[in-house]
């Protein structure tokens, strides 16, 4: 069904005392402007936010909180996504493709009050690289530990290790701290305790109370720096497991918006007034990562068996608005080969994998997490159920909260047969779901928790440096073929975005990147 056109849409607060019950989080959305002349957006995720530190902490609620209480030398926005300033207002580049220098914006201010300068963006650079942890994938091997220079107080000058055509690109999801208080709180561990908890940024809202599981509340800097906006004073990012919950608070007017939507919510919201619908393609992707180091399924022809054997278009009909993965890489990205030869059901063929692999015979019982309260990730797993007893294989379902799932990716050991995950482009080329996905260097983390391959990071690492598009294609394409060849994933699905707005929200325009971690400094109520 068509979604409300985007056009018709004109990202922590109590209302009232800090002691105020959770049940003031309930009133009708009136309410929520009425308090003392308060603006508070609330938005509706069931994914808690493991994290502060805005070094360590990934996935789209972490991104969500660091985006909006932390800056980063260029922002990305409109669609196609483009960088655009933010701490940074102007930059050059120099003719081979490794030199950028970086203009500052003299205005910005810590929210301890302190100017942002040059010294804190090369502390938070050196601090990033260093722990190698978070979003640091995003510039390994492409910025070093001496690669970023101070020229002076308003200017940084990066001296890239090798050209990367995306750095533009991943430099909004490089957040930068405040040096003095990060230092002064730095501990024996670089900072990781103090800012697991506390914050050292400069954006447009702080943090005012994190209560995991419940609710996360921003409120607005008196006197931020950055001009404009919307007239939001705070943003209250509030725990729903269940995804019809988040509809009916939608539709209640007891949130703002809702970021976990399955088809049929946005089915069932479909010309309810007061309510407007998003429904757009961007690069995410929809994969069950297979643990490929320990277990049953370090078995290269059992986990074919298993791919030949999953039920593809109970897949598709289960995601709603989607397109069948073809391969390791988003459709329409650069390098993506639509010609790609993968696994489709075949029984027959599973079985063929099957017989050859260390379990001829079926007879075991693997194990499939899900994020507890996600309906549709749940329904891909009773398609797995259903999928493996063709094989005569067993499969244990288990819910899960995600700072949990992430804590299991940290070893082979821990880490569960069957993984599912969203992982969503925050920058639209082919390094950013192939690095984070398939780069042996992201083991122990939930994009990536186990598969290794040298030849596949070997084209991964050539893909990144490499500033020829045609030769670029070429490397893609050859790096899919070979993952392919592992089967270290089920490719599943490329969902559209699904997101519903109470029609009060005004300024929300769509970001095919990281759409689900809601800016928020232009909206308004």
């Amino acid at each position: 069904m068509p979604p409300i056109e985007l056009s018709d849409v004109s990202r922590r607060h109590l209302l009232g005392a800090a002691g105020a019950s959770l049940a003031s989080l309930v009133l009708p959305q009136a309410a929520f402007a009425q308090q003392g002349g308060r603006r508070v957006l609330v938005i509706a995720s069931n994914q808690d936010i493991p994290n502060l530190d805005p070094h360590i902490a990934t996935g789209y609620s972490a991104s969500f909180l660091l985006r909006n209480v932390y800056d980063s030398l260029v922002r990305v926005e409109q669609n196609p996504p483009r960088p655009v300033p933010s701490l940074a207002t102007s930059w050059t580049v120099s003719s081979d493709g490794r030199t950028y220098t970086f203009k500052l914006n003299g205005a910005a201010r810590f929210h301890n009050g302190k100017p942002v300068t040059a010294d804190d963006v090369v502390y938070s650079f050196k601090r990033a690289v260093r722990l190698n942890k978070g979003n640091a994938w995003m510039i390994q091997g492409v910025v070093g530990p001496d690669s970023v220079t101070a020229v002076d107080a308003g200017t940084v000058r990066f001296a890239l290790l090798k050209p990367f055509a995306a750095f533009l690109q991943v430099l909004p999801w490089i957040w930068v701290v405040s040096k003095a208080d990060v230092e002064a709180n730095a501990g024996s561990d670089d900072g990781q305790n103090w800012l697991r908890t506390n914050t050292a940024a400069s954006g447009p809202f702080r943090v005012r109370r994190a209560e995991a599981g419940t609710l996360y509340e921003l409120e607005r800097v008196a006197g931020g720096w950055r001009t404009g906006g919307g007239n939001l004073t705070g943003v209250i990012w509030r725990i729903t497991r269940e995804t019809s919950a988040q509809r009916m608070a939608l539709q209640r007017g007891e949130v703002h918006i809702a970021v976990d939507l399955t088809s049929e919510d946005m089915d069932a919201l479909k010309d309810k007034p007061g309510v407007v619908r998003v429904i757009e393609p961007e690069y995410r992707t929809f994969s069950i990562k297979l643990n490929t180091m320990y277990g049953p399924l370090a078995d290269v022809e059992l986990r074919r068996a298993i791919s030949y054997a999953t039920n593809y278009q109970g897949i598709l009909d289960a995601a709603g608005y989607a397109d069948l993965m073809v391969g390791p890489l988003p459709n329409g990205i650069l390098g993506h080969n639509p010609q790609l030869p993968v696994y489709r059901t075949d029984l027959a063929k599973a079985k063929e994998h099957l017989a050859k692999s260390k379990s001829p015979n079926g007879g075991i019982t693997l194990t499939m997490v899900h994020v507890s309260g996600l309906e549709q990730q749940r329904r891909f797993a009773l398609v797995m159920l259903d999928s493996l007893k063709q094989l005569n294989i067993g499969l244990n379902i288990k819910p899960m909260i995600w700072p949990d799932m992430v804590a299991a990716c940290r070893s082979p050991e821990t880490f569960p047969d069957l993984f599912p995950v969203y992982q969503t482009a925050n920058y639209g080329d082919p390094d950013n779901i192939a690095f984070a996905a398939y780069h042996s260097s992201r083991n122990g983390n939930w994009q990536n928790a186990v598969y290794k391959s040298a030849e596949v990071d070997a084209l991964i690492e050539r893909g990144r440096v490499e500033s020829d598009e045609a030769r670029r294609i070429a490397i893609y394409r050859d790096m899919q073929q070979k993952v392919v060849a592992d089967a270290p994933d089920i490719f599943g699905v490329l969902e559209k975005r699904k997101l519903a707005l109470a029609s009060a929200v005004k300024g929300f325009a769509f970001v095919p990147v990281a759409s689900n971690a809601i800016e928020c400094f232009g909206l308004s109520i």
